[in-house]
């Protein structure tokens, strides 16, 4: 059940759904200055609660050069997902190019087993109306 214009990826019944926004108003195309919001949703479709503690970015941008961020959680929050529960945030990210992509991985834990896994970010493009356009 994916959604169109959506990136998707799931792991151990943990759905990962992305979709981005170019910030028109927040980005300065003339100082090498493009911003992005994505929004995330975190579904636990199994069978046992699971708890997000760390996230992984791979932020990569058209002249190839890739950023790396780790930290705790997200938005400030480690949210504990049951059976059926989905978690939604939004956050940005800004690049010196018109276009790139992201991926990642949240690192997870199952509550009751301290068994520790890690859920797909799936990768998701970063395109801006100032990119130059490619077909294929």
């Amino acid at each position: 059940m994916s959604e169109p214009g959506a990136f998707t990826a799931v792991t151990r019944g943990l759905r990962v759904t992305v979709r981005t926004f170019y910030l028109a108003d927040k980005s300065e195309p003339d100082e090498g200055r493009h911003i992005w919001a994505y929004r995330v949703r975190i579904t636990n479709e199994g069978r046992e609660a699971v708890q997000l503690l760390k996230r992984t970015w791979h932020i990569t941008d058209a002249m190839g050069r890739t950023q790396h961020v780790h930290g705790d959680g997200v938005v400030g929050e480690q949210p504990v997902l049951e059976p059926g529960e989905a978690f939604e945030y939004t956050s940005g990210t800004p690049l010196a190019t018109p276009s790139g992509f992201m991926r990642g991985q949240y690192h997870m834990v199952v509550p009751a087993t301290g068994e520790a896994f890690d859920a797909e970010i799936p990768a998701f493009s970063l395109d801006s109306p100032h990119g130059q356009v490619t077909l294929n």
